[in-house]
């Protein structure tokens, strides 16, 4: 029997399992009273806030949404100015299922076929933090409704890591490599 917190404000939560991808409706959101010092940066200030955005990803019942949650500016927050989200197809769809947003990942690029022009790889960009991936829990997510995103990636690249990313598929297959964060 813990006493209640003396002191509570309201936050805005999931009020159901929400997938990524879906688009807010009304009722998808609830208010929780919670600590204040619970309420992270980015909260919405009302239930109405993120109506009609998409998620960027999964959000479970109860879990505090933020605009870092959702599509559009609040995807790439916490990222570096400048940062653009590009999306990749890697050439094994099956590898996403490997991956999560918030992990880094290096972008490899193989070129060459093996036989008459020999195989040569190079990193594109070291280090980048996904965004999005196709996979959700196993099953295809819904961001790109209706679109072929089996393989398809989106992460954070600063503006010179998108030049070498862009179209990169077209020059041979792209793969990813899990990294760990940098210390410090």
């Amino acid at each position: 029997m813990t006493p209640a917190p003396a002191d509570s404000i309201i936050a805005f939560a999931a009020a159901a399992d929400l997938p990524a991808g879906k688009t807010v409706a009304p009722g998808d959101l609830s208010r929780i009273g919670v600590p204040p010092g619970l309420v992270p940066a980015g909260s919405p200030d009302s239930e109405k806030a993120y109506e009609g955005k998409q998620l960027a990803a999964p959000l479970r019942k109860g879990q505090l949404v933020t605009d870092a949650q959702v599509l559009g500016p609040g995807l790439l927050a916490g990222s570096p100015p400048g940062s653009v989200a590009v999306p990749l197809r890697m050439a094994d769809p099956a590898s996403v299922q490997l991956v999560s947003p918030g992990q880094l990942v290096n972008v490899v690029l193989t070129s060459g076929n093996g036989l008459e022009k020999p195989g040569e790889s190079q990193i594109l960009a070291e280090a980048v933090p996904v965004l999005w991936t196709s996979v959700q829990g196993g099953k295809a997510g819904t961001w790109l409704a209706g679109a072929d995103t089996d393989g398809l990636i989106v992460v954070a690249a600063a503006a010179d890591q998108a030049r070498r990313l862009a179209g990169a598929s077209t020059q041979g297959k792209l793969f990813f490599v899990l990294v760990a964060a940098p210390p410090g």
